[in-house]
């Protein structure tokens, strides 16, 4: 499999294993762990079914073959949640409070095309819009930011984050995870990552002069070491805070794909976003191939995941190349034009 490949199939298969038994209390998965692929539970599912929370990553990672773009993003999310695209099977079945909220306005502000509505939903500073849903979704926007700088970074990950979850937290919280994600894409060791991640994130929240008050939310995290915390000081609820100090804890604590996800579902509470947040990085890093084949098989639209890992690797590689073509010929310039100006010196 390619890296995307892992990436994608990590975060649904992950969001898959928990889906039978989301909101199951830690104390009941204590004494029933999971530890193979179920079906039916919560929402009566076949075995293999992914939620809302890969539905909309593959949402905004179709989107981003074609550039980005906030109102095709915004489309795309809109025609999932009335069951046109990516769901696993014809239907949607698990929506957030907020994130059906936010698709209906996103449905009234395309369909009155007034599209600078877009740019203003992170001005909405609600402290009830810190959900997880822009947090579960955000992996594939890696790809497109992770050549910028982080100022522009967090320019864009707040527009996107905003379009379900408009608060800073749950935009920090975006950017928080996707420079973690940045550095094992890299190649960088998971604990080498949060350290790398902990530097940019601070040096930056300092230049930036942001709110003492909200970076208080993420002192655990970015102040002190996540992992040396006890399981029972970890919360895995659907607010954005405690999953993703619970996704980096699941991480930091284990040495596989499998190991990690299943820490994250046995946490109880939210299983699925947790184990897709953790499933994505983890499938980036460890790969898949510990994972039981027929599982894999089992996955709900297994094949259109594949075509479209292949299809968003492709339109990456063009990019990274255009890119690559620009830089080269600015450097041939600007070594050019010092040429001419050290010959006229001499």
């Amino acid at each position: 499999m390619t890296k995307i490949e892992n990436i994608f199939i990590g975060f649904s298969l992950a969001d898959a294993l928990g889906v039978p038994v989301e909101f199951n209390t830690r104390a009941s998965l204590l004494k029933a762990p999971v530890t193979d692929m179920r079906s039916y539970g919560t929402y009566n599912q076949a075995a293999g079914t992914w939620s809302d929370d890969s539905s909309l990553s593959f949402c905004l990672a179709e989107s981003l073959c074609n550039g980005y773009d906030i109102i095709a993003i915004s489309q795309n999310f809109v025609d999932w949640s009335y069951s046109k695209i990516w769901t696993p099977y014809g239907n949607v079945f698990d929506i957030g409070n907020q994130t059906r909220t936010s698709i209906r306005t996103l449905d009234k502000i395309l369909k009155n095309k007034d599209f600078d509505s877009l740019y203003k939903l992170k001005y909405d500073n609600d402290e009830y819009t810190n959900g997880n849903g822009s947090l579960m979704r955000i992996l594939p926007l890696l790809f497109f930011i992770k050549e910028m700088p982080i100022k522009e970074q967090f320019k864009t990950i707040w527009e996107v984050s905003a379009l379900t979850h408009p608060h800073f937290r749950a935009a920090l919280s975006c950017l928080i995870y996707l420079k973690f994600a940045e550095y094992i894409y890299s190649g960088l060791s998971i604990q080498e990552s949060y350290l790398q991640m902990k530097l940019d994130i601070n040096e930056f929240c300092i230049d930036e002069a942001f709110s003492i008050v909200e970076l208080k939310h993420f002192d655990r995290l970015l102040k002190h070491n996540i992992k040396e915390l006890n399981v029972d000081d970890i919360k895995s609820s659907g607010y954005v805070i405690d999953t993703l100090e619970a996704s980096f804890w699941c991480l930091l604590n284990s040495n596989s794909y499998l190991d990690s996800v299943f820490k994250a579902i046995n946490l109880g509470h939210d299983t699925d976003t947790t184990a897709c947040v953790v499933g994505g990085i983890a499938g980036m890093h460890y790969g898949l191939d510990e994972v039981p084949k027929k599982w894999i098989k089992k996955l709900a639209r297994i094949e259109d995941i594949k075509k479209l890992a292949y299809k968003f690797e492709k339109s990456f590689k063009n990019l990274f190349r255009y890119s690559t073509s620009i830089l080269f010929k600015t450097l041939f310039l600007v070594n050019h034009i010092m040429l001419l100006h050290l010959l006229k010196i001499i």
